[in-house]
This record gives structure tokens, C-alpha cells and sequence, in this order.
């Protein structure tokens, strides 16, 4: 079993549709850039209301990836 390290990165994702929507949404974005994503965690939820109806969310995320190379 080797040791790991990880980065941790924030991310902001949003949607029109839901929370998990915003949730994917920043994962698949960051996946792009990112390599070796292992975890994420929800940190905060918001959204924007409209003629009192939930119009957009917002989820804030911290992301963890492990960092390539190797480690003593």
C-alpha cells in the first residue's frame, strides 16, 4: 500500500436545475484540467429566487486529487 497526498482545490458549480445538477457540473468541468479526482465534499449551498421560485443553484466544493509522483 503506498502513501498518498493530496491537493485540495475549491469550486464553485451552478445550475438551473438542481444541487446534484451543480454538483456534476463542477466535477466534469474540473475533470477536464485535473487529473486523479478522488473526493469532493459540499461546503456550501445557495441559490437565486425569482417571483418567489427557486431560479438557479449554486453548490461551493472542495475537491481532492492526488498529486503524481512518487513519494519517500
Amino acid at each position: 500500500m503506498s502513501d498518498h497526498v493530496y491537493k485540495m482545490v475549491e469550486l464553485v458549480g451552478s445550475s438551473e436545475t438542481s444541487i446534484e445538477d451543480a454538483i456534476q457540473t463542477a466535477i466534469k468541468r474540473a475533470d477536464q484540467t485535473l487529473r486523479n479526482l478522488h473526493w469532493f465534499e459540499v461546503v456550501q449551498t445557495r441559490g437565486h429566487i425569482e417571483n418567489g421560485e427557486v431560479r438557479h443553484f449554486q453548490v461551493v466544493l472542495k475537491a481532492g486529487f492526488t498529486l503524481e509522483g512518487e513519494y519517500p
